[in-house]
């Protein structure tokens, strides 16, 4: 068995996504993802997924040639071929901007969400070497199943007039009961029994309203609102009040640590995160501070899926719960979402995913929700087959595009149907 890395395809592509609203703006009719393919001396290819802006093809790149000739199961290489490629070939420093919705980004954290798509390639390579599915390197599955939230969107009906776009059958929800429709539509579909709203798009009240309309309709089912850090302390205390009784928890209600801890010092209401804790060293603050009661992860920018675990752990040790935060993403990021979350003993939330939103996808068969719950595959590697024509034509449509969608922004695309918009300073509310 040789498992030496011999080739690696990089293939930058566009994925339909629908207007949905957050604080930022609204999504653009194209998302960008990268599709990492890594092939053994065997012929064995592993297929990863992550983030396709710009930014991380172009550390990808130089990653890919260094990784070349590295055997597939040195994983811990992966990391210092990130160090080598950020100092030596890429040269990312500083502040890079990713929208605003995850936190502060660093170049250091631009580099674990470039090894994380690497790292489930090789996983995926590796398992289908060994004939072992993922959970089984990672120390087996403790669960059969992994439980997903319905994620809720405030939503236009269509992208703006004019805007060349994939048509999508949720219509509108920008109120209450456009909010509670839609819930039906998750429920109905996959059969999912709990829910979380992106918040942070209408002034509080109204955000209010629609939880209430959805602890009404939906009675004994966990309900999350995140707001991603539009409101101030005041304002987050208040809502906390308003929703403490039907809330499992509240996502990232205030920007930052500080604040958080004084939210949380005072709510009564869990405080989650997936913006002030993304990595191991902002850990340390934020439980000292007791900013926070679960944490989000995302492989995708916490380094893979060994990390993902190694933060489990972190959490576990210290009281802290911890699920799964998602971003728009396709079939192979959720294979591996459900691979990693099969592996963490105290997974007590739903963990949260984008996939039903995401019309397109590049597997042959899309993975399926039932009861809320995706299966976790015991076939070798991530247990996925990826398409190649479907590939070929999300790629063809990246190729085709002026470089305006290349770039994930909320705001240019908001500003398509308001051309005045302005991101809003934070706190909005």
């Amino acid at each position: 068995m040789n498992l030496t890395i011999t080739d690696v395809r990089l293939t930058p592509i566009l994925v339909a996504d629908p207007p949905l609203l957050n604080t930022q703006g609204v999504h653009q009719p194209y998302t960008p993802r990268l599709i990492v393919e890594v092939e053994t001396a065997d012929g064995v290819v592993g297929f990863g997924e992550t983030y396709g802006d710009t930014k991380y093809l172009e550390l990808a790149r130089p990653f890919a040639r260094k990784v070349i000739g590295r055997q597939v199961s040195d994983l811990n290489g992966l990391f210092t071929v990130a160090d080598e490629v950020a100092v030596d070939d890429a040269r990312v420093s500083g502040q890079v901007d990713v929208g605003g919705l995850r936190g502060v980004q660093t170049a250091d954290k631009l580099r674990l969400s470039v090894v994380s798509g690497f790292e489930v390639a090789c996983l995926d390579a590796l398992g289908k070497a060994l004939g072992l599915p993922v959970h089984a390197l990672l120390g087996g599955k403790v669960r059969d199943a992994v439980e997903y939230s319905a994620y809720l969107f405030y939503k236009w009906a269509d992208h703006p007039a004019g805007v060349a776009a994939e048509k999508d059958d949720w219509g509108a929800a920008v109120d209450p009961a456009g909010v509670v429709a839609q819930a039906r539509l998750f429920k109905e579909r996959y059969g999912f029994t709990s829910f979380k709203l992106k918040g942070g798009v209408f002034p509080p009240d109204e955000e209010i309203a629609a939880v209430r309309a959805l602890a009404e309709a939906f009675p004994g089912h966990p309900l999350r609102l995140d707001p991603n850090g539009a409101w101030s302390v005041a304002t987050s205390l208040k809502v906390a009040q308003q929703l403490g009784d039907v809330l499992e928890y509240l996502e990232d209600p205030a920007l930052g640590t500080a604040a958080m801890a004084e939210v949380a010092a005072r709510a009564g209401v869990p405080l989650a995160t997936n913006m002030c804790v993304t990595t191991f060293a902002e850990i340390e603050e934020a439980f000292r501070k007791g900013a926070v009661q679960v944490v989000l992860s995302d492989h995708h920018y916490w380094g893979g899926l060994r990390n993902t675990q190694q933060l489990a752990a972190i959490c576990r040790t210290f009281g802290v719960g911890v699920s799964m935060h998602s971003n728009t993403h396709l079939g192979i990021s959720l294979a591996a979402m459900t691979h990693v979350a099969a592996t963490v003993p105290d997974l007590h939330h739903a963990c949260d995913s984008h996939y039903p939103w995401q019309s397109e996808d590049v597997l042959s068969e899309r993975l399926v929700f039932e009861g809320g719950k995706v299966a976790v595959s015991d076939a070798p590697g991530l247990g996925v087959e990826v398409d190649p024509e479907k590939v070929r034509v999300l790629h063809q449509r990246w190729l085709d595009d002026d470089g305006g969608l290349r770039e994930r922004d909320d705001a240019a695309a908001m500003r398509v149907a308001e051309p005045g918009w302005v991101t809003p300073d934070v706190p909005r509310w």
